[in-house]
């Protein structure tokens, strides 16, 4: 080991600036170098100034060592990041979407995106977190008091915001799950329409008429999506008890399957149409249904065209629609009898 060098003795000033930084002679410990402080431990055996070796540790092997923990936080961090993104890519290919589905990889995407968007919001506020609290116990800082501090926060927040916490959970259970996303219509008991926004705490929901309805996450009990995958357009047609169903039903599934064909609704259908047949025998017609199987968001504008297009066919093909009819019967002299009906011959 080299001989300690009297820096004390050549330094002008050095006890001024020692005695500010660490305090007057006296005052430190005989041995200040802790375990794992190696400026202090490396100035001690080199000058053998006990109180140079503590104003060393304080100026240089301190701010060091919170660089150190800044530079392995951005470090963790960045891994654990990429490490998220690589899981969010993989989750983003998926299988390959087959032909009219295109809207699946679509959603996909999304979920994963705001999946690997959470994740990520999680590890840095837990790297954070837990490398703060590092720096400050490297700085000196008893950090216990802090631990426990946050324990009893957290238990206090437990109670005090309990539908809060609930909010947050069912929000990250909906992302998870994919129960619903931006774009999708849903019925959320009282709120129904479009969904605008989705949060860990709430849903934007905007209705037909503009409304927009803030839908807490926890107070959501069920959910139900209409655009999710697939969706599916059912018609009962009413058409007259004379009529021959037979034929209806061949009118029906030639409608239908122009419909199919059609360039304009390639890809809005996705399977061939069907006609289940009879459905009811009301007090006015005979309903025969007939469905169509669509992409999401597409059934109202499938429904709307299929009805025009059944409408015009009947008419051709002189198929009665059906109508509700009333006999008004009115008391006269010749007794009651349907208005405009000719009174029997003879009278009553």
């Amino acid at each position: 080991m080299p001989a300690a060098l009297p820096l004390a003795v050549a330094v002008p000033g050095l006890d001024t600036f020692l005695d500010l930084v660490v305090g007057p002679r006296g005052t430190g410990a005989a041995d200040p170098c802790a375990e794992g402080q190696q400026v202090c431990t490396t100035v001690l055996d080199w000058s053998g100034n006990s109180r140079l070796a503590a104003a060393a540790d304080l100026i240089i092997g301190t701010p060091l060592q919170l660089v150190g923990y800044l530079v392995l936080a951005l470090v963790v961090r960045w891994v654990v990041h990429r490490l998220i993104g690589r899981v969010v890519l993989r989750a983003e290919k998926g299988p390959a979407a087959a032909p009219g589905h295109q809207h699946r990889s679509t959603r996909r995407t999304q979920r994963a995106q705001t999946v690997g968007s959470l994740l990520k919001s999680v590890s840095t506020g837990v790297i954070t977190a837990v490398v703060g609290t590092m720096m400050l116990s490297e700085i000196g800082v008893n950090i216990a008091p802090i631990i426990a501090s946050a324990g009893i926060i957290g238990v206090a927040v437990g109670f005090g915001a309990q539908s809060l916490v609930a909010d947050f959970l069912s929000g990250i259970f909906m992302i998870v799950e994919d129960q619903y996303g931006v774009g999708d219509v849903v019925d959320l008991g009282e709120a129904i329409g479009t969904v605008e926004a989705v949060t860990l705490r709430i849903t934007r929901v905007r209705d037909i008429n503009g409304t927009v309805w803030y839908v807490p996450n926890g107070s959501i009990t069920r959910v139900g999506n209409q655009s999710q995958n697939w969706a599916q357009t059912v018609l009962d047609v009413a058409v007259g008890y004379h009529e021959d169903l037979g034929r209806v039903r061949t009118v029906l599934e030639s409608v239908a399957h122009d419909l199919w064909e059609d360039e304009t609704f390639e890809g809005k259908i996705i399977e061939e149409p069907s006609v289940w047949g009879v459905q009811n025998l009301g007090p006015d017609g005979v309903d025969v249904r007939v469905v169509l199987k669509t992409a999401p968001l597409e059934q109202w504008a499938v429904a709307r065209e299929m009805r025009q297009r059944i409408k015009a066919r009947f008419d051709a093909e002189g198929i009665e629609i059906p109508f509700p009819q009333r006999v008004i019967w009115h008391r006269g002299d010749e007794g009651d009898q349907p208005a405009g009906a000719q009174a029997p011959a003879g009278g009553a």
